[in-house]
């Protein structure tokens, strides 16, 4: 493995730092690496491999003013490409302005999630409260050759080289203001990214189309009752499946220009479906819940289905002890897959009679699904999901769901590892839904030591059939993607997945 250092950042962080998710597997790092020809210290690189996975991670420079939050740190950009039997690793801060000018300042200028907005050092910010960091370290898209990192409550979208990870800036379509929410959607089959954004003021939320040609086409007002906390949506070949769930900032809290999340029991879930291209909405309602991710969405006949993670316990008042500091345990234990109770569930809209009908489709406590993304928005049968360490904001290994038979393949990453967010790369020439490879980064505390781990699609439990070690142990993490190379090369003409 050839490595090369290319920029190391200072951190302000303290050296008897207590917080349970800045040290340990989330021990942020402060270099950035340039590491090429990985060494498979198990297995051998797939031939057929071809392409690039993108991990964001909430990396920390700087403390909090009063209460730091796992989404409030930097974002960190990490790829792993392959091609031609051979591998190549690159990480990079997301250079966002915010970044630039805390890094200038050699400290936090923006309170985070779970801090006042009067601790602002700025008169200016980001976010749907306002006043926010545009960190840009949730999610991870890649949408015309160009990779897009995006912010949990809405921000800039920072255009990433999806080989390099340099920034190139921000998006310029996006809306002023309110920017773009964390998850937007590509649609493979026609080219399409997805989007929605919400804030403070009426109508509230937002719904937009940028077309094959990276233009803005679609912009239209969804309204709502009030201000709302909207993480993910879905897409099927005709519409978009927005929501309105009962978890929302308290409204005499924000009298006061406080954000306080609350669990509205009394409320019902409710769905918005919307024309891809339309602005007229069909409202339906559902249990209620609140839901960080869908897997998918497709029409069957006059429904809608749409599959994600229906949370039994949305605001949990207890929690297992997991050995954390009392004060830790009870501000994150919301933040745990066993906490909030996370399974697939399924929801069918009938947008003919109204009606809506869901169903638990797994009794195993899982999270962030991926899938194979050329089935999104159409009838699919496998997502591979993530499990938790109970009481913890962790991975400890993956799920790969069978919708149609109800059947679970499971890998287990071993005591003291951490997975991220496992996407579906399908291998060149795939000629089904699971012919391919899941791709992960892993933290393992015993060893010290990061791996990129790939396994068969079709055979999870078997392990990975390729193991290529990292230059230095990576913060653990979330969000990611896979673009393959073929994607990157069309438009880049005469480049190539690999490292050169």
């Amino acid at each position: 493995m050839n490595t090369d250092v290319v920029a190391k950042y200072l951190s302000t962080l303290p050296e008897d730092d207590d917080h349970p998710y800045r040290t340990g597997p989330w021990r942020p790092q402060t270099c950035e690496w340039d590491a090429d020809d990985l060494i498979a210290v198990e297995g051998e690189i797939p031939n057929d491999l071809d392409g690039v996975y993108l991990r964001n991670t909430e990396n920390p420079l700087h403390p909090a003013f009063k209460a730091y939050h796992p989404f409030d740190g930097d974002g960190m950009l990490h790829i792993v490409g392959f091609g031609d039997g051979k591998a190549f690793y690159r990480n990079r801060f997301v250079k966002t302005d915010g970044f630039l000018a805390e890094y200038e300042a050699g400290g936090p200028l923006w309170p985070g999630i779970a801090e006042p907005v009067e601790l602002a050092k700025r008169d200016h910010g980001w976010g749907a409260r306002t006043l926010m960091k545009d960190a840009s370290s949730t999610d991870v898209t890649v949408h015309r050759g160009v990779a897009m990192t995006s912010f949990y409550q809405c921000g800039d979208l920072y255009r990433i080289d999806p080989r390099t990870g340099d920034t190139l800036g921000k998006q310029a379509w996006a809306p002023a203001g309110l920017g773009v929410s964390a998850h937007p959607k590509v649609d493979d089959a026609t080219g399409e990214l997805l989007f929605f954004n919400y804030g403070k003021d009426a109508p509230y939320m937002h719904y937009g189309v940028v077309d094959e040609t990276d233009t803005l086409v679609h912009y239209v007002d969804v309204e709502l009752p009030g201000p709302r906390l909207p993480h993910d949506m879905a897409f099927t070949e005709n519409y978009v499946i927005l929501n309105d769930f009962p978890l929302f900032w308290d409204a005499e809290f924000l009298k006061h220009n406080a954000h306080v999340p609350r669990l509205h029991r009394d409320l019902p879930s409710r769905f918005a479906v919307i024309p891809r291209r339309g602005s007229e909405v069909k409202w339906f309602e559902a249990d209620t819940t609140y839901v960080l991710h869908f897997t998918n969405a497709y029409e069957d006949g006059d429904e809608i289905v749409l599959d994600g993670f229906f949370q039994g316990d949305p605001e949990p008042v207890t929690g297992i002890d997991n050995g954390m500091n009392p004060k830790w345990q009870r501000i994150f234990r919301g933040l745990s897959l066993d906490g909030m109770q996370t399974r697939l569930h399924r929801w069918r809209f009938n947008l003919v009679t109204g009606a809506t009908r869901e169903e638990q489709l797994s009794d195993s406590l899982t999270e962030f699904g991926m899938i194979n993304s050329g089935y999104a928005g159409r009838p699919y049968r496998y997502a591979y999901a993530a499990t938790g360490k109970p009481g913890w904001f962790l991975f400890d290994g993956l799920v790969r769901h069978d919708l149609q038979t109800g059947a679970e393949e499971r890998f287990s990453f071993g005591a003291g590892v951490y997975g991220s967010e496992t996407a579906m790369a399908p291998r060149v020439g795939s000629r089904g839904e699971d012919d391919g490879y899941l791709v992960t980064i892993t933290t393992d505390m015993s060893a010290d030591a990061s791996y990129c781990l790939v396994f068969d699609a079709a055979r999870v439990s078997d392990g990975p059939v390729c193991k290529l070690q990292l230059p230095e142990r990576v913060s653990s993490g979330t969000h990611s993607t896979w673009a393959p190379g073929s994607e990157l090369r069309r438009f880049r003409p005469g480049g190539s997945a690999t490292a050169r």
